[in-house]
């Protein structure tokens, strides 16, 4: 059974690193002592070390260990013992291609199929999805492969953003994008907003969290769904 909180993002404008989720946090990792957070996708600028520093503080809050991949000669063993994982965002290119570096995708996958507590923000959102092609990130890193973990039947774009007709912007919106994204692919896409988060739990996906999500779909209109369980699924 899995047990799984997908978020748009780890920070809200004006918050603080995971804040918003610090109650859905608690309720993910009930129990939990040490959780193994995935560093890969680390923001520019920033070591994985500091970046699971960063991860640290928040949990501290929470009376929870943190344990960053980084530090272990052995990523795909200290996977295989982990309890529970936190993936954060960054670069889903960079992501991925590590976790396939070191033969942890279908590991994770597993893992979480097979009930493990699993945090996704942002990047670690995206790799839950079947593949991550419809990421933000530029490609700064060439990975194997796009397929993610199909950990839910669909893919997922975190940070959605709306058009906003005041800004007079010629170029491709989000949505455009991801509608030129259904014309090669048949594979459903949510548009996720900041401040948004689904939820998988008792064998359901709940959206959670403050904003309807953004549904796409191959050969139809898209369309909005207030939060609550995922009818389509």
């Amino acid at each position: 059974m899995k047990n799984v909180l997908l978020a748009s993002t780890s920070t809200l404008y004006g918050g603080q690193y995971l804040g918003y989720l610090q109650n859905e946090a608690r309720n993910l990792f009930n129990n939990i002592k040490e959780i193994l957070f995935i560093p890969y996708a680390r923001p520019s600028g920033i070591s994985c070390e500091a970046y699971t520093f960063k991860v640290q503080s928040f949990f501290n809050m929470l009376d929870i260990r943190v344990n960053g991949l980084e530090r272990f000669d052995d990523p795909l063993n200290a996977l295989q013992n982990a309890e529970a994982v936190f993936t954060g965002g960054g670069n889903t290119f960079l992501l991925v291609k590590k976790l396939y570096e070191y033969n942890l995708m279908s590991t994770l996958k597993s893992k979480i199929e097979n009930g493990m507590p699993y945090l996704g923000a942002s990047a670690g959102t995206n790799i839950a999805g079947i593949n991550m092609k419809t990421t933000n990130d530029m490609p700064i890193v060439y990975p194997p492969s796009f397929d993610c973990m199909g950990i839910v039947p669909f893919n997922i774009n975190p940070h959605y953003l709306d058009p906003d007709p005041r800004l007079q912007h010629n170029g491709e919106t989000r949505e455009t994008r991801i509608k030129e994204f259904l014309t090669q692919n048949d594979i459903p896409v949510i548009g996720l907003r900041e401040g948004s988060w689904l939820r998988l739990l008792h064998g359901s996906i709940k959206l959670e969290g403050y904003h309807s999500c953004r549904v796409f779909e191959k050969q139809s209109e898209p369309y909005e769904l207030e939060p609550g369980l995922l009818p389509f699924i």
